[in-house]
């Protein structure tokens, strides 16, 4: 497809001898669309002709190896749901994580979930799997190509892209270190005496990383610390190379990709370098590239920034990412269990567009990573704010801080489990349990597709003791589990055995309900704010489900005169108004629907 992209004068010719299908005509049009699509949007990338063609001709030595696909992508629905683990989670002795996984996979969640997300599976040096040595390789510990092949032939799989910056013990980190091309072009070289008080930070440490080279001392941008390098995608031959990756992940079983801290990618001088409109940009062609050659791979965003930012990655009628990770929904809804008030939450709620019917949410309480505040800017107060910092304190959990460029610093993510966030020491395990499986079936109501953590389906707490040894905040929530002893636990009357028979049964009533697509509308009504209350409807398929969780630790009634169906979460009949006890939920599916 790519053979002879650019000539002189600009023109696009394609290699007919590939080509052996009857519609040659139709294929070559085809073809010469999308190469001039990927043109435009390098244009805009680089705002060079000469590297522009650079990255058309490089991007074709790539790409040209794969064959063309003719998978059609199939919209997401109800039965779409998403657990987020890592490899190694769950451990048993002499045996690779991934295997382990599997395993526990076959044995108690079956269809309950479709996707499994993988966080990063690489070999790695640091940051719990974030400082990648080679992305196209599996960590040993966990597996290889194999175990992942026969894992993607049971569920969907998500895949990390860990872009914005790789491992200093890299292979392309080496080769900048010597002066090898193309590396030496892969990073970026910074003048450690110019101002960069206006670039956001995300965590408090140095922005810059002094490295002694083959051609002597520099200083290179390290947005996340010392080991993990940021990439220069500025550099035609880096950019080239990622997209490849992406593909390949594609092709090696990825339903989704996730583009991690996918908002830090393009660096500019006097800027925040923060979703700047090349960032957006490489995404709209990360989206190209994919539908091309791996097109039943969507791409979802992790930006973990105020709501306003966050969205602004579905691009212009949604044709950047396919979804956007719903990073207010962890703090705003620990707010409103902690507050016993769903106000907030609902009028959040009530503001909820999506540009098109192609994209959604990706909707989490909790994952590897901490419970962010900045994504609550300009919704909570900072008194509300503090108040959930208080709460993470006073529930065993810490507090994670940002540099702001000017000598300050401010809160960036509460580090806690978040059945704790939910409820302090002194609080019964009923209340704890009884919160956290109110918020965890929020979770499973919303419009979009629900991730589920590993450590919330099996109902873990804090890991005090990972946490200590560790010295790693997120730690508290990242513990390693063995098999046998969980096995153990989900065999006997514990709390970890409710949670985890809940849940489950909830994900499976889920994915037979129509109201619950990612396509179901979403209507909010705000009479008691003691309760969510929120109705979601099918027009495709006709179904409606009213879905209502009472927020605090008293009963609560809901009365109107639509609330008449089968409460499909106990199976009683309601008749225009509904009792709930303390964190109770309902799912009241209307009647003949």
């Amino acid at each position: 497809m790519f053979d002879n992209v650019v000539t002189k004068n600009k023109s696009i010719k394609t290699t007919l001898s590939k080509n052996k299908n009857k519609n040659k005509e139709l294929v070559i049009i085809m073809e010469q669309a999308f190469i001039k699509k990927l043109e435009a949007r390098l244009q805009r990338i680089y705002s060079s002709q000469d590297k522009t063609e650079e990255a058309l001709r490089l991007i074709g030595n790539y790409l040209d190896v794969y064959e063309s696909v003719k998978e059609t992508e199939q919209d997401l629905s109800e039965r779409d749901s998403i657990l987020i683990t890592y490899g190694n989670t769950l451990t048993e002795e002499g045996r690779p994580g991934l295997e382990v996984l599997h395993d526990f996979l076959n044995e108690f969640v079956q269809e309950a979930i479709e996707t499994v997300h993988l966080l990063p599976m690489y070999p790695y040096t640091s940051d719990d799997g974030f400082s990648v040595v080679d992305y196209r390789e599996i960590n040993p510990e966990l597996g290889n190509w194999e175990n992942i092949q026969r894992l993607s032939h049971q569920y969907g799989l998500m895949f990390d892209a860990v872009i914005n910056h790789i491992s200093r013990s890299s292979r392309w980190f080496e080769g900048y270190l010597n002066g090898e091309e193309p590396y030496t072009e892969y990073f970026i070289t910074c003048d450690p005496d110019a101002d960069y008080s206006a670039v956001t930070r995300p965590r408090a440490l140095p922005l810059l990383t002094k490295f002694m080279t083959r051609d002597g001392e520099k200083y290179l941008w390290t947005t996340f610390s010392e080991d993990q390098i940021d990439l220069n995608f500025n550099c035609p031959a880096l950019l080239a190379e990622i997209l490849d990756i992406l593909v390949m992940y594609g092709r090696r079983g990825a339903k989704f990709i996730r583009l991690d801290a996918i908002g830090f990618l393009w660096k500019e001088p006097g800027t925040t370098c923060m979703h700047l409109p090349k960032t957006h940009e490489a995404v709209k062609l990360m989206k190209d590239v994919l539908r091309e050659y791996a097109p039943g791979t969507r791409i979802i965003t992790e930006t973990n920034v105020p709501h306003k930012d966050n969205i602004s990655y579905f691009g212009e009628n949604g044709n950047e990412a396919d979804l956007v990770y719903q990073f207010p929904l962890p703090p705003l809804t620990m707010h409103t269990f902690l507050s016993e008030n769903a106000e907030v939450l609902s009028e959040w709620m009530e503001t909820l567009q999506l540009p098109s019917e192609k994209v959604t949410y990706f909707n989490f309480l909790s994952s590897h990573d901490g419970i962010g505040v900045r994504p609550t800017e300009g919704i909570l107060t900072k008194e509300q704010q503090q108040a959930l910092i208080d709460a993470a304190l006073r529930n065993g959990g810490a507090v994670s801080y940002k540099n702001n460029g000017d000598g300050t610093r401010s809160p960036y993510e509460l580090n806690i489990n978040y059945q704790d966030a939910l409820a302090g020491p002194e609080s019964s395990d009923a209340e704890r349990i009884g919160k956290f499986l109110a918020a965890e079936t929020l979770l499973l109501s919303l419009q979009g597709v629900p991730g589920i953590y590993i450590h919330s389906l099996l109902g873990s707490r804090n890991d005090y003791y990972g946490k200590e040894i560790s010295g790693i905040p997120r730690r508290i929530n990242r513990e390693n589990l063995d098999y046998g002893r969980l096995k153990g636990q989900l065999a006997e009357d514990t709390n970890r055995k409710r949670i985890f028979d809940t849940l489950i049964q909830r994900l499976n009533i889920r994915r037979t309900e129509s109201a619950f697509s990612p396509a179901a509308d979403q209507k909010v009504r705000k009479e008691n704010k003691k309760i969510i209350n929120f109705i979601r409807s099918n027009d495709r398929t006709g179904e409606t489900i009213h879905v209502l969780i009472n927020v605090s630790g008293q009963e609560q009634t809901a009365a109107y005169e639509a609330l008449k169906g089968k409460n499909i979460l106990t199976g009683s009949m309601v008749n225009g108004a509904i009792t709930l006890k303390p964190w109770e939920c309902a799912w009241v599916k209307e009647s003949g629907k």
